[in-house]
């Protein structure tokens, strides 16, 4: 069933790794990024000093690191994840991991692997024996990094999508006593001083990253986005004081709103959401037809059986299906998708081409 891409793009069949291109160049002049040839994409200037400052707030949720969660099985499966413990994409894997070694008889293990956007986790999941063994956690960073980074896989032929499972809520959030008390004063106080203000994203290129430069330019004002390894941590520095912003997974921040910690502004999302009933959209606020869904599925190494493949979407699609499970993931602002097999296939395709026009959009 691999993914084989039907759209024109620098991709095809006989893709091989590449270093990044010209649309990489121009995206990293655009969004304030240093390129080197086959090291993708990393923040430079004043940014990449203000990371310098703010990344000891990642040494902090070390301690958020999960334990490999086990059954009696003597069949042990591992679940890649691409980016750094307590974050969205690991509790969306543990929680699956726990249920499933629950329910299935299997021990699935969690393994973190951040890093590169993710690209290392993928590469490693592509690289991993096809025998249902080894999966990976893919997010929107699988069709965005071939874009601006040498990649050691092809989103479309180095893996089985085994199921598209959930999509999460993004926020826009200042610190409880910050003067910024809606999306346009911060705009507003942006356009005054062009550059002063900063916005902590969870890494360089990511959905996050892309969508806000895109806001940007359509908005005619400009931050200094600072790049962190992860949602939590450009949380924790938005909590400290030493960054303005930060516009991430509602499930990251949910808890320090409910606390009175932090202060929503705005949701990415085309309605109000449930559990910020009174934060009005970026629609709402002015900017038109501004969304962004960051998605979160499951990845297999390519030429995995489809027996087996069978077997890994009826894990999947029946742990999103328990009740348990539903409502652990609204509490977090993750509404289930539940999309399997080649349907999962025709979505990253046609994501690939989306985020390719957004790339050229933006870096024009």
């Amino acid at each position: 069933m691999g993914l084989q891409p039907e759209l024109a793009s620098p991709m095809s069949p006989a893709w091989v790794p590449r270093p990044p291109g010209p649309l990489a160049a121009r995206w990293c002049k655009v969004a304030n990024l240093v390129c080197s040839k086959g090291a993708g994409a990393r923040f430079g200037g004043a940014a990449r000093s203000a990371f310098a400052v703010l990344a000891v707030f990642a040494i902090g949720l070390a301690d958020l690191a999960g334990h490999p969660v086990r059954s009696q099985s003597s069949r042990a499966v591992r679940l890649i994840v691409g980016f750094p413990p307590g974050g969205t994409t690991d509790v969306i894997a543990r929680t699956l991991a726990e249920h499933i070694s629950r329910t299935q008889s299997v021990s699935v293990l969690v393994e973190n692997r951040p890093g590169a956007a993710a690209s290392l986790a993928y590469t490693a999941v592509a690289r991993a024996v096809a025998d249902g063994n080894t999966l990976g956690i893919n997010a929107n960073s699988l069709v965005i990094n071939p874009y601006l980074q040498q990649v050691e896989y092809n989103p479309f032929s180095s893996f089985e999508p085994v199921c598209n499972l959930l999509k999460s809520s993004q926020v826009i959030v200042v610190h409880i006593d910050s003067p910024y008390r809606t999306l346009t004063d911060l705009v507003n106080a942006a356009r005054a001083r062009p550059g002063e203000l900063t916005l902590a994203s969870s890494g360089p290129t990511t959905p996050q990253h892309i969508g806000f430069e895109q806001l940007k330019r359509a908005a005619n004002f400009d931050m200094t986005q600072v790049p962190f390894s992860g949602g939590l941590t450009s949380v924790g520095a938005v909590l400290g004081g030493h960054v303005t912003s930060t516009f991430v997974n509602l499930s990251e921040v949910v808890e320090a709103v409910q606390a009175g910690k932090l202060r929503p502004l705005a949701v990415a999302s085309r309605e109000r959401i449930g559990q910020l009933p009174n934060v009005p959209t970026f629609i709402e606020s002015g900017f038109r037809e501004f969304e962004l869904e960051v998605w979160y599925g499951v990845i297999a190494p390519a030429k995995t059986p489809k027996q087996t493949l069978k077997e890994l979407e009826n894990w999947f699609s029946t742990a999103l299906q328990s009740p348990e499970l539903k409502g652990k993931f609204a509490t977090l602002g993750l509404d289930p998708l539940a999309m399997c097999g080649d349907d999962y296939a025709a979505f990253i395709r046609k994501q690939y081409g989306i985020y390719g026009d957004a790339l050229r959009n933006v870096a024009r």
